[in-house]
């Protein structure tokens, strides 16, 4: 995959991002930004059930999804190459209609100045450019707020609600979507 480029001005910072593809290298530094098991399960819902979380357990868990072609585990670098973020985007069904983004992440240190938001909106670029879906989708809990807005931010709107139980509680999780117009 070639890389793709936004710039954006939030709170009059400007950012250049570019997604490139996950490199296993990369899992190393999303373990560190998940600082506590609360956040890992914001992250990964009950994906992992494992806290601390290693490079080696993200890896794999993407290896046999890679092998589908229907998971794109992406980086987000800035205009220094340092990662600012990270997310995937799957098919969760057998047709093309509709992808769903998760694992999304950003560097502890850049949330709240805009990074996640230029983040998505590489990834719906990437979705319209690369991808024959019309609809992208993705949970989010509602103890993320901060995150919550962030996709409200680049367009997405609640669709359903479901409660969640993992090994440290019950949680509600709000799904949303957009659609594409194609």
């Amino acid at each position: 995959m070639g890389l793709m480029n936004l710039n954006t001005s939030e709170n009059g910072m400007t950012h250049s991002l570019k997604l490139r593809s996950y490199q296993k290298e990369d899992a190393e530094l999303i373990c560190k930004w998940l600082r506590t098991e609360e956040e890992l399960y914001r992250w990964s819902a009950d994906r992992f059930n494992r806290y601390p979380l290693t490079g080696n357990d993200i890896n794999e868990n993407y290896a046999p999804q890679l092998a589908t072609g229907r998971f794109y585990p992406l980086t987000a670098v800035d205009e220094r190459g340092h990662v600012a973020g990270h997310f995937i985007i799957r098919y969760p069904y057998d047709d093309d209609r509709s992808v769903r983004f998760g694992f999304v992440i950003v560097d502890p240190v850049l949330r709240g100045k805009g990074y996640g938001k230029e983040m998505l909106l590489l990834g719906i670029a990437y979705v319209r450019e690369h991808l024959p879906a019309t609809r992208i989708d993705l949970g989010v809990f509602e103890n993320n707020e901060s995150a919550r807005r962030c996709y409200e931010a680049v367009g997405f709107t609640a669709y359903s609600t479901r409660e969640c139980v993992m090994p440290i509680g019950t949680w509600r999780c709000t799904d949303m979507e957009i659609d594409l117009e194609r």
